[in-house]
Order: C-alpha cells, then structure tokens, then sequence
C-alpha cells in the first residue's frame, strides 16, 4: 500500500489560490517537504527590523493562561532570529506544520512557537499557539496582487481542562501577517501584528531571512 505523504499545509488549504503567489513565497509555502510534501525541515535566519512586545514584562501576568513560548516580554530593533518549520503527520493523518521562532534580544532568548493544521474549511487554517498549544486561532490565508502571502484571524478559543472557549472581541486578539519575497536583497520578508481591541498591539515582528532545508 502507498504510504500517504503529507502535503504542504498552506497549498491544500489555498487550493488555485496558490497560483497566485510569488515563486519564491509557494517555494516557502510548500514547505520542507516541497510541493510532495515529504516529511522534513527549514530552517531560517535573519534580522527584525522590530519585535517583540512594548507591554514588557506586565504579560508575565497572562501567561498562567495562555502557557509559555507565546507571550514577549522584551520589545527591540535590529533582533537577530532563527525559525524552523517541520512538517509531519498526526496520529489520524493530518498534515501539521511546526513553526519554531527564535527572538535573540539583548536581554536573552525568547521562543514563540505554533502549528498549522488546514481548516475546516476552503481557505483556512488552524493555528494552535504556544508551547502548551492553549490559544486556537481560525485563520485566513489568500494571495494578494503582488504575491504575497496574508493570513487573517477569524475566531480565537482558549483552550483549558479539556474545554474550548470562544473569546469574545474584547478578551481576544486578531492576527494579520503578510509574507513576500525581496526581489532586490533575494530575501523572503514576514510582517506581523498581533492586536487586543483594548490594549491595541501586544505583538509585532517585521524583517527578512533566508531560508534552506536542514
């Protein structure tokens, strides 16, 4: 029998949509296992021309709830950071995409780790965050005019003692990210923005990076 591979997450969940990306942003989008999606690694180095978040060390008081390797408590510019993406299957044969980021401030390292699975449905993606995978987002991805790729918060769950909680607006976060690919310094580019109704941005990165497979 054929072993079944697992294919990149964003194209299955993007369908002709991902047509419409650069070339050098559906390279990195199919993942390491390439557009057969063969089980592997990549790995990414680059600079943030910012990060992390302004709030500090006052998100110590979330993290109880939320877990570790989610929350920043260092905001800085020109943050050096490694990112490795492993692509596997589930127990029941899902595709998952792990995505591991490294933030090197002067104050230390800190880690912001999440997975992708493909959504319910066309065009979506669920991202489940932290190291103890408590916050589920509903995300959308899309190309835009120029090739990149947007993913887009819908809903968010807080995920605890075997429940799964709707937030409601003002207790949860919208995520915006936007991935292309610098023609000029051959460099893929990632800008995202985490944001609170109430207290506004608690997280940001923007920069670029090369990548490769491990």
């Amino acid at each position: 029998m054929r072993q079944r591979r697992e294919r990149s997450v964003f194209l299955e969940a993007m369908g002709s949509q991902a047509e419409l990306l650069h070339p050098k942003v559906r390279e990195y989008a199919e993942g390491p296992g390439g557009a057969e999606g063969e089980r592997g690694v990549v790995v990414g180095e680059g600079v943030f021309r910012v990060a992390g978040s302004r709030f500090g060390r006052l998100n110590l008081i979330a993290r109880p709830f939320v877990g570790p390797e989610l929350l920043m408590t260092c905001f800085g510019r020109n943050v050096p950071f490694l990112v490795r993406n492993e692509q596997s299957l589930t127990p029941d044969g899902a595709t998952k995409l792990t995505a591991t980021r490294v933030f090197c401030f002067e104050g230390g390292e800190q880690r912001f780790v999440d997975e992708l699975f493909v959504g319910p449905d066309r065009g979506t993606l669920t991202n489940v965050l932290g190291g103890a995978g408590r916050v589920e987002l509903r995300l959308r991805c899309s190309a835009t005019d120029r090739g990149e790729l947007v993913l887009w918060s819908e809903r968010a769950w807080l995920r605890l003692a075997g429940m799964r909680i709707r937030l409601p607006s003002f207790a949860s976060v919208s995520v915006h990210v936007l991935h292309g690919y610098d023609e000029r310094g051959g460099l893929q580019t990632v800008a995202a923005r985490v944001r609170n109704p109430l207290l506004g941005t608690v997280l940001e990165y923007e920069g670029s990076f090369d990548a490769w497979p491990e």
